[in-house]
């Protein structure tokens, strides 16, 4: 849904292995960078051998960072991915999260997160999930979130959204713009 362009510079908080890094890197071309933050540098090792073993490492600049914090000037870059990572934050730093990443985005910039889902009614397996992420938060570290909502309330525009499920568990795929507004950000 992000379909990032040949050039186009795209940030990923919360890479994990690099599998999405891979396709962003490969889709933005020579001309292209994709920026990942990372908070395990486990993870980060694993994701520059995959872009190394690929022949993409020279596309991509890999760091250990805070999505909360991220460490980049503002209006930095096109796109904003992320995927299964908004939803390991507490719910009051959702915003915050956000926040970050609509200053890092070009006016305009797009951003799409892949996330577990509120969106319906709960099912069996959602409440399951959601009771097991409570009785064992390390094992369980994500939990549904209201993905839409969250990304209206940081003042983007969503222009689509995708629902589907993963193991009986509802997933949101929502693709939404930076808006201007009224200080004229």
């Amino acid at each position: 849904m992000l379909a990032p362009l040949p050039g186009e510079q795209v940030l990923e908080p919360g890479f994990g292995t690099g599998h999405s890094l891979e396709a962003i890197a490969a889709a933005v071309g020579e001309e292209g960078r994709v920026f990942g933050i990372e908070l395990s540098p486990r993870m980060l090792g694993l994701a520059q051998e995959r872009l190394e073993r690929e022949g993409l490492a020279l596309r991509a600049e890999l760091s250990l960072g805070d999505a909360a914090s991220l460490p980049f000037r503002d209006s930095k870059v096109d796109a904003v991915f992320m995927s299964f990572t908004l939803e390991l934050f507490d719910t009051p730093e959702i915003p915050r999260v956000l926040g970050e990443c609509r200053r890092v985005l070009r006016p305009g910039g797009r951003v799409c997160v892949v996330a577990l889902s509120k969106a319906g009614p709960p099912r069996l397996m959602e409440r399951l999930y959601e009771w097991g992420h409570l009785k064992w938060p390390a094992l369980l570290d994500c939990r549904p979130i209201y993905v839409g909502h969250s990304l209206r309330e940081a003042a983007f525009k969503v222009r689509e959204s995708r629902l589907s499920t993963i193991w009986g568990l509802p997933v949101e795929t929502v693709l939404a713009f930076k808006q201007e507004t009224s200080k004229g950000e």
